[in-house]
């Protein structure tokens, strides 16, 4: 059996009837959009508590809810990381309060949150990243969707 060497826990987010991602910006670079999420740590006793502390860390949010809908293997040194993807809806957030440690090494680069039709026309003209995770949402946006009851705009 292969070792799981890493965990991480992302949110395909909604706020009201958006899509929330960070754009990440470094310099050198093309900007690439991503998901709020980030590694499980020991001290977390479920994946979905992991969900939600990073979403406290990176939006000074809280979840309303959240179901996974998905799961990402990718081969790492010594093993293997899976990323846990769950569709979550926001229940609220404040900027003024992220705790993330990213946000106090501006060598990192930028963490602007931004809000993005949930449709996948929209999402699919993004560089978003893992393309996987990319994939997955432009092909399955209203089943995305209807697992949080979320209305889809008409395009």
């Amino acid at each position: 059996m292969t070792k799981i060497v890493k965990r991480s826990a992302r949110a395909i987010l909604i706020y009201e009837d958006e899509l929330l991602l960070i754009k990440r910006t470094k310099p050198g670079q093309e900007p690439y959009w991503v998901t709020v999420g980030g590694g499980v740590e020991d001290e977390d006793p479920t994946i979905e508590a992991a969900l939600q502390r990073e979403v406290f860390e990176e939006l000074g949010g809280t979840l309303q809810s959240a179901e996974l809908v998905h799961l990402i293997t990718d081969r790492l040194d010594g093993g293997i990381g899976i990323q846990h993807i769950f569709a979550a809806r926001l229940n609220s957030m404040d900027l003024s309060t992220r705790t993330g440690t990213e946000f106090s090494k501006p060598e990192r680069g930028g963490y602007e949150v931004v809000r993005v039709p949930f449709t996948a026309e929209a999402i699919g003209e993004l560089n978003l990243m893992p393309p996987q995770l990319a994939d997955f949402i432009v092909t399955n946006a209203v089943a995305v969707a209807s697992v949080l009851n979320t209305p889809i705009r008409a395009v």
